[in-house]
């Protein structure tokens, strides 16, 4: 019945052909250049070739190897533009789109599992799928109760080709690692298949939903569709109009990028504060901006919403995100070298094997938190693209000192979340009062009062 190829034969071909392709458009290159073609415009060529065939093949088979495409595109704000422009269509297509399934295959999904009398669920239903991404794709709908609603149809074999995909993937990381310099492209790969299972439950899913839903119920900023009906492979949820946030990155106004900006990093630290889960899919095809609310009581519009989707993965924080973050920032913007390290070795980002220069350690760390120093801060390509040079570069200490730090598996996914979404920070070009968000939803970040290490005095003594 599926239309997804799931032999793990046919899908390593198809994916084999991405690396080969990579080969064969290099040797096609040469030829150009023997033939007196200039190199830049042979390179813009190779490029735009490779970027063509990346979202072919990773977007007709679907499963972990558009999972993985949508996870690259997030990061492409670290390509040097002369790369990135050519690759930066192919991969945010991936965001919002990919070959859909045939309408056959969406109605008999649909008969399997809500019934062959399924139809009398919904006054309408469009065969045209409006999204269609990883593991699934939504169709627009009106439930039987009027409900403007998306429906969301789980690709049949969706898990073993996620598992499939992954596993070839990871062999072929060497030769995707280049498009992203100075990310190590294997433990993304490792972590997406770790996520697998999770998104591919659906209740575990609408559960994580109805309670980001009830939570922002009434919030004024942030907008997430309840859940209407959960199925096996078949979730059903409320319908939200707005902008793809990958139109505004390539067509907004600096007042929408501003907003959407804003609304981005307020959800990312706001979300685990108030609910104890962290949304754990932040690419722009999962958020939508949103008309204001209705006219308050003076008359006035108020301001554009932040519409969120999709929560299939989700990182379960019951506490909030750690305050251990919180505080190494803090710590940091301090300049307070000995406390840094002290607090990293003691979290494990610093092995015991491992001794290094905590004054070294500062330099390191200074210009990637340079969005929490300042009031305001303005996200660009360059200053992304800056910030990967200066890891990548094998001549750089950072690069050096960065080889020797270590990545707890408990911050592993807080850490993907956090890089992606300073990336789409990045894509939109937003100017952003993170430290405000910071300020008032990451724990640690503001210095307790009534903690006296933290203020540099000791305990009063009693008389």
């Amino acid at each position: 019945m599926s239309d997804l190829p799931r032999k793990a034969v046919t899908r390593t071909a198809k994916l084999a052909t991405l690396p080969l392709g990579f080969a064969g458009r290099a040797t096609w290159g040469l030829g150009k250049r023997i033939g007196g073609k200039s190199a830049e415009i042979v390179a813009r060529e190779l490029q735009q070739r490779t970027a063509d065939q990346l979202f072919k093949v990773l977007g007709e088979l679907k499963g972990g190897a558009m999972k993985f495409g949508q996870a690259l595109s997030v990061f492409e704000s670290a390509l040097p533009e002369e790369i990135a422009g050519p690759y930066r269509a192919a991969l945010t297509k991936l965001q919002e789109a990919a070959p859909p399934m045939p309408v056959r295959t969406v109605h008999a999904v649909l008969a399997e599992r809500l019934g062959e009398e399924w139809r009398e669920l919904f006054l309408e239903f469009e065969d045209k799928p409006s999204a269609a991404a990883s593991i699934g794709q939504v169709h627009r709908a009106v439930w039987h109760d009027g409900r403007q609603v998306a429906v969301k149809v789980q690709y049949p074999g969706a898990g073993e080709a996620l598992l499939s995909d992954l596993a070839q993937l990871s062999r072929f990381a060497r030769l995707l690692g280049p498009l992203i310099p100075g990310m190590d492209i294997k433990p993304l790969i490792t972590e997406l298949r770790d996520r697998v299972s999770e998104e591919l439950d659906y209740a575990l899913e609408a559960e994580s939903q109805r309670e980001h839903a009830a939570e922002f119920a009434d919030d004024p900023d942030v907008v997430v569709p309840d859940v209407v009906h959960q199925g096996d492979q078949v979730l059903v949820t409320e319908w939200i109009d707005g902008i793809p946030l990958s139109e505004v990155i390539s067509d907004g106004t600096p007042e929408q990028r501003d907003r959407a900006g804003q609304l981005l990093a307020r959800f990312l630290f706001s979300g685990p504060a108030r609910t104890g889960l962290l949304h754990a899919d932040p690419h722009p095809g999962n958020f939508r901006l949103l008309p204001p609310a209705d006219s308050g009581e003076d008359g006035e519009d108020g301001e554009l919403r932040l519409g969120v989707l999709d929560f299939g993965t989700v990182d379960r924080l019951p506490g909030g995100l750690p305050g251990t973050i919180g505080e190494a920032l803090r710590l940091t913007l301090e300049s307070d070298a000995e406390a840094v390290y002290d607090l990293l070795r003691e979290e494990g980002f610093v092995k015991e094997s491992i001794d290094l220069d905590p004054d070294a350690v500062l330099d390191y760390l200074h210009p990637i938190i340079e969005p929490a120093a300042v009031d305001e801060f303005t996200f660009t390509r360059s200053w992304m693209r800056d910030q990967a040079a200066r890891i990548a570069d094998p001549r750089s200490p950072a690069h050096q000192l960065g080889k020797q730090l270590n990545l707890p598996p408990s911050y592993l996914l807080i850490h993907r979340v956090t890089l992606s979404t300073i990336g789409v920070l990045c894509q939109l070009s937003a100017t952003v009062r993170l430290r405000d968000e910071l300020e008032a939803w990451l724990p640690g970040f503001v210095a307790d009062p009534f903690i006296p290490e933290q203020q540099g005095e000791t305990e009063p003594v009693d008389n």
